[in-house]
């Protein structure tokens, strides 16, 4: 089971931000995503919002990195860590945008990108853009086939759909993979449905434990009646972690123990079935998190499986 981390400071979402985050600075994304690349970290992870209405602001804040730019900035200071849009709204923008932007990125990281993509629940964000809100699941399902063809390996790639036509229209430079993963977002029926038929990985949002064994089994279900083949990653977000004993109070949610007895509950995620968990960890400031990413990549990580 791979394990991997969505950065600090990049989302201020008031559900899961530090408090030291809110004066986070570039040199605290860099430095952490080195740690997490050294730490054997499978990817880092940026999120995805154009605009925050007033209205949602005191929840989500209104700091949100764009991740195209801010994985390109961190592909240039890490060597093996892949670079996850956790999840990119491919629905506000042309397909054909979306591809170049990051068949750049993977081009320039020596082929390290996973497009995470999702349909997005933010309405004025959509009005302000011009994109279709009601109709955002059948958007992405199109978009999700338009950006397959404009992430191969054609220069000219083509897709005539509903929405979008093109042909004849080249793009270079290519992707660096033959095939880019594509992890799709979300935990509704339309969304675990999405993934399982048109993905090559699952990123649920928020699916406790107890609900995540009848999501994979559907999952599997829906990719064996599809005809659906070739490797698919499933994905969990684990509860927030601190390994050791904390001297302070980490929220009656958090995991804390031994590496021995942290390891042990997330291997509960491998019997389900999960591929690879993504972690969080308690912190007070950019060190602490150091720290914690560190001492997991060193005494956690090698015993999970």
């Amino acid at each position: 089971m791979r394990y991997g981390i969505q950065l600090p400071v990049q989302s201020q979402s008031t559900l899961y931000t530090e408090a030291w985050e809110t004066d986070g600075t570039p040199a605290d994304l860099v430095e952490t995503a080195r740690a997490a690349d050294r730490a054997g970290f499978a990817y880092v992870a940026c999120c995805d919002h154009v605009a925050i209405p007033r209205r949602l602001a005191p929840a989500m804040g209104t700091v949100w990195y764009d991740p195209v730019a801010t994985l390109a900035h961190l592909a240039a200071v890490t060597t093996r860590t892949r670079l996850l849009s956790h999840v990119a709204v491919v629905g506000l923008r042309h397909p054909l945008e979306t591809a170049k932007q990051y068949a750049t990125l993977d081009h320039l990281s020596g082929g390290r990108l996973v497009l995470g993509v999702g349909a997005g629940h933010v309405r004025e964000e959509f009005d302000a853009l011009g994109a279709d809100f009601e109709r955002r699941g059948a958007v992405l399902d199109e978009t999700v086939d338009a950006l397959r063809a404009a992430l191969g390996p054609e220069e000219f790639p083509e897709h005539h759909g509903k929405l979008y036509d093109f042909a004849g229209l080249g793009q270079r430079p290519r992707p660096a993979q033959p095939r880019v993963p594509l992890w799709v977002g979300g935990s509704s029926p339309a969304a675990v449905r999405r993934a399982a038929l048109k993905g090559d990985g699952w990123l649920p949002q928020g699916d406790p434990r107890d609900r995540l064994p009848a999501q994979i089994a559907r999952i599997r279900r829906l990719r064996e009646e599809g005809g659906v083949e070739g490797p698919f990653t499933v994905g969990a977000i684990a509860e927030p972690l601190y390994v050791g004993r904390p001297g302070w109070e980490v929220g009656r949610r958090t995991l804390t123990g031994a590496p021995e007895e942290i390891a042990e509950s997330l291997r509960a995620y491998r019997a389900m079935g999960v591929d690879q968990v993504q972690v969080r960890f308690r912190s007070r400031g950019r060190s602490e998190l150091i720290d914690q990413i560190t001492a997991f990549g060193a005494e956690v990580a090698p015993r999970l499986n």
